[in-house]
């Protein structure tokens, strides 16, 4: 997160539709397959629905489904090449908030969380 993207945070009110698109995403990424398909196109930065398939041991069937919902919440985006589809991020946002939650994961369970290992 920039040092000035907080200050752009604002208290919505119960009319404001971003609180509703906010509760979309976290429903999204509510799936353990879903958050570990960001962590790859983090890491991967494109890559296709077969290799995404082989890396998780799931069927593509099965990751296109995940994939499909991911896109239709504008999370990924989509490169045709032939008859393979490729997917990246959107952009680095689903990446920040996986990762943070990661981190949150690490305060629950460990003593010394590994993001604050080079902390002193």
């Amino acid at each position: 997160m920039r040092m000035d993207e907080d200050k752009n945070i604002r208290i919505y009110d119960e009319n404001n539709f971003y609180v509703d698109l906010a509760v979309n995403i976290f429903s999204v990424l509510a799936d353990a397959t879903r958050i570990r398909i960001i962590l790859i196109l983090k890491e991967e930065g494109e890559i296709s629905v077969g290799e995404i398939a082989e890396r998780l041991s799931k069927s593509q069937t099965a990751i296109s489904q995940h994939l499909a919902k991911m896109r239709l919440s504008k999370l990924v985006r989509t490169r045709r090449e032939g008859t393979t589809i490729y997917y990246s991020l959107m952009n680095e946002h689903a990446y920040n908030l996986v990762a943070q939650a990661i981190f949150q994961g690490e305060h629950i369970n460990d003593k010394k969380p590994t993001h604050h290992i080079n902390d002193n």
